[in-house]
């Protein structure tokens, strides 16, 4: 990490955490990810804990390990986090073999991600236009 990058992520306090080679397919994992990108940390959490996904056990341990991070590193207090990156990538494939009719065997891929959360204080929270209240005073 460059000195001017350290000093960027001091100034945002960010922090991330990431798990590395997740037995779990990358596609499955995003679908679980999207549930909770851009939302605070003690929501994401609760959410996931409600998610019937096997993705979310995963998910949720990041998440509560960037949070950690934040908490440890920068005093952030836990209740202010918000998840403002979550990626999924894919991990290494591992190959496999499936027996198959006259001797043969088909291969298939066991297929493992990558989690990278990063979560940083609310002051990164945008706004959203109070259009409800505009249309309320046009009635």
């Amino acid at each position: 990490m460059s000195q001017e990058s350290r000093v960027k992520s001091q100034e945002l306090k960010t922090t991330r955490a990431v798990a590395r080679g997740v037995r779990l397919a990358p596609r499955k994992v995003s679908l679980v990810a999207h549930l909770v990108r851009g939302r605070t940390v003690a929501d994401a959490l609760v959410i996931l804990e409600h998610t019937p996904k096997r993705a979310a056990l995963p998910v949720a341990k990041v998440i509560k390990s960037a949070a950690a991070n934040a908490t440890n590193t920068h005093g952030i207090d836990s209740k202010t986090l918000v998840i403002e990156t979550l990626t999924v990538t894919a991990g290494p494939r591992l190959k496999r073999y499936r027996p198959a009719a006259h001797g043969r065997a088909l291969p298939y891929l066991k297929r493992t991600s990558h989690i990278t959360a990063v979560v940083g204080g609310t002051e990164k929270l945008k706004k959203k236009p109070a259009s409800d209240t505009a249309k309320e005073k046009k009635s």
